[in-house]
Parts: structure tokens; sequence; C-alpha cells
């Protein structure tokens, strides 16, 4: 059993150990714990040492500290009577360490040999500190200090184990000490009796070294998280433990960031074939990870996804390259002589290129090494100078089952690129074990997320939303998203989670999900000013997957950001028409954007509210049909006057249906603005794009219904008056209109590639005639829908529909 920095790290967490240790002891358990030093202590000897090296007199501060911290923990673990002997050894191990320090002070030097005996103090105090707690807890401990048993070279700082004398040497030990063994992790010594060290995270080592010298049934690694995760938590809030898992997968994982593990650990094990298993300190009744010969098939194509981030790649081009035997060997023989740590390597069949993947520190000696091997074929122009890109990640992808399955690495792309996640590199090994893609680092979180969604969670999806406008319609969608998000999670395994809402003034942000219950309060107390600059900047630095921004408001100013929020990668749904209706270069412009990154700009609400008008249009068009004609009356305002107007046995006055109109906040401030018509063009004009007119506002002609006067009246009472002096001119078109047995449409036309805005005229066989109330409706008249068109019909404006239509696409684009 070894136990981690964490496990020791604080009084309470021993105390938790040694009750776990206690009741496998009670068990009648034969068992040897290994343990770190104290959380952080590691870290804080290796500053001491530098500061020391610098002259820098305040590495006794830190000292002094470490020390306090260790005579601490003696002081609340142990009982009076036990602490004296305790504090004595501890405190000869310190004046030990720092009259070493003060001899680095003095030489302003700290060599690779001094910093590993100055960092074997943290797992030689904290070893013997937990074993006189185990001792006064009433289990027979021997403290052993692993310097006498584990056998290395003087490769210090990573030293290499002789196994064959440290074998022997451990199994000798315990066949003469029958007490549970109290193990110093992380270090050893050369056989001149110099302390060297595992590499950092070599406690995990030292228990596998033990575990396979006397051959253990399991060897149990104890730390602070519930076993080996499907991904970083910290990265990946849903990741969640894994039962059980080979040590190959174990060890692409821990290879690739997976930091449970420490990498050397598991050789040891897999050769003896012991079962590795990782536990939790804190939550001991957890069963773990068990990392084994074979892991259970548990339904998941893939086992885990690790990442390794900030690491370069360069590339190694050119025609001279196709055919030449050796070329890999020089290449890599170069960067193996400069010492040069190779990351992932892909090569094109056409032999022409090879890519590899080094750290960032290594970058610019990588290079050096590259362009001396082959500074003939860079001379002559054989090959290309080298190609260097920075600030990447490497994304791995692990599972023994990915061989037999097809469809892997479609499923993995597939994630990434709907999501607008560029892949700069792809590895894979024939065994199929892992296939590895270089991303952009800031994609990383995103690139992670957007694959564990894919692999572990294809039943269950998560949109993330920012949300700007919370007017009548904004708000609306909150409560209806919140209204509606159990019985999506429930039946369609879809979470929406809003993560940035803004009003005009504030704007707020989480990460993982606004509590709609009180957005407002929340936007009211934020200290945070509501700019689109700053609100798309963040959307950017969340770079979360699936997101989708949802404008709520008329701004133009918002529209404007359209573009850059598209090539973020992010959806877009709108009722706001600013943008779909703007000059034809800039709506083509959108539609190319939202294309070439792979995401969606929606603005299904544009012309009718929740009516499914765009939609139905597309529809047709997509599954080959022919637009004839598209009649229209799109305006809900336009709508209720002219219904009322021609109504059976209504003999109002025009101007009386319009303030009516008014007094029920169907129309605008003026109503001139509904009476103009520019609104309904808008709404033909977006029609019109769809069907792929190239079409302006300007092209589309509209009938001005108003008498000069009525337009000309300096404001909105004047305007009334106008129109009640005109009164009969409305009569006299009415009247010709029940003459011939029709009523009056303010109606959208677009046919043989024209579009126009009129008063038209329609009998009993047209839809339009039996319109009532203030519903829109779009008549289509296609090649397959001739004789009797198909007609779109309903509310085309309100709070609740409008909300409704976006909430509607927010759903669709989950698909």
């Amino acid at each position: 059993m070894k136990f981690g920095g964490t496990s020791v790290g604080t009084p309470s967490a021993i105390r938790s150990l040694v009750q776990i240790l206690l009741e496998n002891y009670q068990k009648n358990e034969r068992f040897a714990v290994v343990f770190s030093a104290f959380s952080k202590v590691t870290d804080t000897l290796i500053e001491m040492a530098h500061r020391a090296s610098k002259g820098d007199g305040t590495y006794a501060e830190l000292l002094q500290k470490v020390r306090n911290r260790h005579f601490e923990a003696i002081e609340e673990l142990l009982h009076a009577d036990r602490q004296s002997a305790c504090k004595q050894h501890i405190e000869a191990n310190f004046d030990e360490l720092s009259n070493v320090l003060q001899g680095i002070f003095l030489l302003h030097e700290v060599s690779a040999r001094s910093m590993d005996f100055v960092v074997s103090f943290g797992e030689r105090n904290s070893t013997f500190i937990v074993a006189e707690v185990m001792k006064q807890a009433g289990i027979p401990t021997d403290f052993l200090d692993a310097r006498n048993v584990i056998r290395t070279d003087d490769h210090y700082g990573s030293a290499r184990v002789d196994f064959d004398i440290t074998n022997q040497q451990i199994q000798s030990h315990f066949a003469t000490h029958p007490s549970l063994q109290a193990i110093t992790g992380f270090i050893g010594s050369t056989s001149e009796g110099t302390t060297t060290t595992l590499g950092r995270g070599g406690s995990d080592y030292t228990a596998a070294i033990f575990g396979a010298a006397v051959n253990a049934s399991s060897i149990e690694i104890w730390t602070d998280v519930n076993g080996v995760l499907t991904a970083d938590p910290r990265r990946v809030k849903k990741a969640f433990t894994l039962p059980t898992m080979t040590y190959r997968e174990a060890m692409e994982m821990s290879h690739f960031g997976a930091k449970v593990i420490y990498p050397p650990t598991i050789q040891p094990a897999y050769e003896r074939g012991i079962p590795l298993v990782i536990r939790n300190t804190f939550n001991p009744a957890f069963s773990g990870t068990v990392i084994s010969t074979v892991a259970e098939r548990d339904g998941h194509d893939i086992k885990g996804i690790s990442s390794i981030n900030q690491i370069g790649l360069l590339t190694l081009q050119g025609g001279g390259l196709f055919g030449v035997p050796g070329v890999a060997a020089r290449l890599f023989g170069a960067l193996a002589r400069a010492g040069v740590n190779v990351v992932i390597i892909t090569q094109g069949s056409s032999e022409s290129s090879i890519t590899f993947a080094v750290s960032p520190h290594q970058l610019d000696l990588a290079q050096q090494s590259v362009e001396k091997e082959f500074n003939y074929e860079l001379r002559e122009g054989i090959v290309e100078p080298i190609r260097i890109e920075r600030n990447l990640s490497v994304v791995a992808v692990v599972g023994e089952n990915m061989r037999y399955r097809p469809g892997i690495a479609g499923r993995l792309f597939s994630a990434l690129g709907k999501n607008g996640i560029n892949i700069s590199a792809i590895a894979q090994g024939s065994s199929e074990l892992n296939i590895s893609v270089v991303v952009q680092e800031a994609d990383e979180t995103k690139a992670l997320n957007a694959i564990h969604e894919a692999f572990f969670l294809s039943g269950t999806q998560t949109m993330h939303l920012y949300l700007v406008g919370v007017g009548l319609i904004g708000s609306t969608l909150l409560r209806q998203i919140a209204a509606q998000a159990a019985y999506l999670q429930e039946k369609r395994s879809l979470e929406i989670r809003v993560v940035g809402i803004a009003n005009s003034k504030k704007m707020i942000f989480d990460e993982n999900g606004i509590d709609l219950a009180n957005y407002a309060s929340q936007l009211n107390d934020s200290e945070a000013p509501f700019t689109m600059s700053a609100f798309v900047e963040k959307m950017r630095h969340f770079n979360l997957p699936n997101a989708i921004f949802l404008d709520n408001t008329a701004s133009a100013e918002v529209a404007s950001w359209y573009e850059q929020i598209l090539e973020s990668s992010i959806s877009i749904s709108t009722p706001n028409k600013i943008a779909a209706s703007s000059p034809y270069p800039q709506y083509s412009r959108l539609k190319k954007t939202a294309e070439r990154r792979g995401v969606q700009w929606r603005y299904e609400t544009n012309v009718g509210a929740g009516l499914p008008i765009i939609t139905t249009l597309n529809d047709l068009l997509h599954s080959g049909d022919r637009i004839l004609r598209i009649e229209g009356i799109l305006s809900g305002t336009l709508s209720y006057i002219f219904n009322h107007f021609c109504a059976p046995g209504n003999e109002a006055k025009f101007a009386d249906i319009v303030r009516e109109a008014k007094k029920l906040g169907l129309t605008e401030p003026d109503p001139r603005d509904d009476l103009s018509g520019a609104d309904v063009r808008r709404k033909l004009l977006i029609l019109a794009r769809e069907t792929g007119l190239p079409l302006e506002s300007e092209d589309i002609q509209i009938e001005n219904i108003l008498p000069e006067a009525c337009q000309k009246a300096p404001n909105v009472e004047a305007f009334f008056d106008a129109l009640d002096q005109h009164a009969a001119h409305f009569e006299q078109i009415r009247s010709a209109a029940r003459a011939a047995g029709k009523v009056l449409r303010f109606v959208a036309r677009l046919e043989d590639g024209k579009a126009d805005i009129t008063l038209q005229q329609y009998g009993v066989e047209h839809p339009f005639y039996f319109l009532s109330g203030s519903d829109n409706m779009v008549v289509f008249t296609t090649e397959r829908y001739h004789e009797r068109p198909l007609v779109v019909r309903g509310p085309g404006a309100g709070a609740e529909v409008t909300a409704a239509g976006v909430f509607a696409e927010v759903i669709a684009l989950s698909s």
C-alpha cells in the first residue's frame, strides 16, 4: 500500500490512513506501506536548495516553516509520552539538512547529487512520524529507510534500479523483519551508499518495486481521487471512475498525462502480473480502479482520454525525402544524440514528410539538431526549411477495445470537427491502442469535453448557451428553458446550460451553468459592465463545446459581432432580423463563415416567430421541389388591421381600427412604422434569399397605402387626425373589395425572381380570405403543391411563440 502526499498532508489525513491500515491489520492482512513526503514539502525542499545556491538566506525561513510543520504534526498525532523520541529523530534529520543547505549556500552551487540528498528528507521525516503513529495505534511497525535495500545507479534525479540486487535485498529484509514495514518512498542509494531519487512521483515506483520483489497479491496506490478517471476531472466535469483497465491502457494513459499513476510504476507490476489498485484515502469505501492483465468490458469503445499540453510540432519535408532510405534513422538519431524526447511521430505514406512533437523547452534544440543533421539537404534545397508550430497540445484516446470496433477514428474526428477544432497532426499505432491528435493548446479543454461526450456520454449531450437580451423575449426564453430542463434531460438526454447572460448594462458568466431561478438578481449585483467585445472575449476564453449564442435584441451593434462569433465556432440563433436583412455581401459572408466553421446561423424566428416558415421552405428546396410563388401576410399588426377592417358587418373606420391596434400594443409607438411595410420587406427579403435570390432591400417594391398627408404628419396625433380626414379613401377601397365579394390583405409576394408588397383583394378561393385575428400566413405554391398550395398559419408575433421558436432551434442544433 502506498499513500501519497495529500494522504499524509495533514494530521487529520494521517489519522484517516492509519484507520485504514488498522482495519486491514485487524483482518489479518499481510501488507507493507510506502509513504510520500507531506504534501508540497518536496517542492519546498527544492526551493530551499535553489535559494541557498543563489546565496539567498531566506532558505532558512523555509526550512524553519517545514521543521515547524513536522513538529506540529508530532504534537497533534502522538501522545505526550511518545513525542520525545520521535522529535529527537526528526530534529537530528533537520540538523543534517540544515548543514547540507549551509554548505550549498556557501558554495553557491547545488549539484544533482546534493539535490537528491536534500529532497530525501521529505519521505524520511514523514514516514518516520507516520510509523510512530501506527505503533501508537497498536500496529507493530518497523521504519524502513528504502536506501538500505533499493540499489540504483548514480543517475541523480531519476536513478535506474538494479533489480537483481534490489529484489534480493528486499526479500532478505522481509525474511528477517516480521513486523509491518513503513517504507520511505521516492529514494534509493548507490552501491557506495549515496542517496538517489527515483524521479518525481517515484513513491509509486517504490511501492511497485517492493510489491514485485515480494510477489504481492496486489499493489494499492492510495491518493485523493476515486481511481483512474475517464479524463482529467479538472477539465472534464463529467469524467467518472473506471472500475478496471489493462496495464497497457494504464501505461498509455499515464504517458499522455494521467496524473494518478507515475509511468514507471506499472512496469514491475506488469512483468509479475500483479494487479494495481488505485484507491482514495478520503473515500476508502469506494472500490477504486483495478489495473491488471484483462479489463472488464464496460460497453464503451474507449477506456479514457488524456492530454499533454504545451508541445511543439516540427516537420521535415521535401521532395528529396521520397524513397530515400535512412532518413528517419538520421532524423531520430540526431534527436537522440541531442537528448530530445519525442512525444509522437507521424509520417505520410508518400514518405515526403515526417512530423514529430516535442516539449516546448526542447523545441529550439530539436530544430538545431535536425538542421545540423540535414545541413547539406537544406542548403541544396532538397528539403524545405524545418516547419515549427508552437502552442499545441496532444489529445489521446486510449482503449484496447478500439481494435475491434470500426468507426472510432471517424467519431473522434467528427466530435472535433463539429466543434471547430482543427487537427494539426494525427498518430495511431497498428495496435490501435491509442489514437493521438495534435490541436491548438487553446482548444485542449474543449477537445477533451467534446471527445468525452462523444464516447462516454453518447446518449447525452450538453449545450452551452450565451444569451444577450433579457427583455420580454429573452426572459420568456429563460423561463421556458428552466421549466423544460428536467424533461429534456430525462427524455432526450439533453442538458442545457446557460453559461452567459447579459442585458444592456451588465453581464454574468458561470462555466458550470447559471442558476436561472435568480439570474436577474445576479445580473443586478454584477460588477461586470456589458460590452459586446467583452462578452465575445469571454465566450472565446471559455471555448466550450456545443456552444450557441442567442441574440434576443434588435440591436445592430450586437449583430455586427456575428462574424466573430461564428469564427469562434459558436452557432447563433436569433429573432434579430438585422443581419439576415443586411446588404447581400454581408449576409453571404456570414453564411459562408458558418459553413466554413461547421456551425449554424439560425434565424427562423426572423420571419414568423415560432412558425416553421424558413424550415418549411428549406425542406421543400432540399427535397428537390421548385418554388413557383411565395405569398405571405407577414405582419401580425397589418393582419389584425385588415382582418378587422374587412370583417363582415364591421363598419368601423380604418383610423379607429388602427387606434384599437395601437391600444392593444400590436403596433409600434408610431403606427406608420407598421403601415409602411418596412418590417414586412425585411421578412420577404430573408425568404427570397433562402430561395437563392441575391436580392437587396431596394429590390422589393412596397405599395404605399397611406395618403401623403398621413405620411407627412409631424407626430402621431396629427397622423391620426389625417387618417380620420381620409376615411373616405379607405372606405372606397373596402367597398370595392366587398362589391367583388373579396377581402383586403397586405401581402408580400415573391414570383419569377421579383418581390413586392401590395394591398390585394382575395376571394374565397384563396387561403388568405379566411385569415382572422392577428395570425400570419404564408402560402407556398410549388411544382408539387400546385393545385393546393402548402399553407403555414399561426401567430407570427408574441414573446411566448418567439421564445419557443428560439428554444426549438437550440434543441434542433443539439442534433
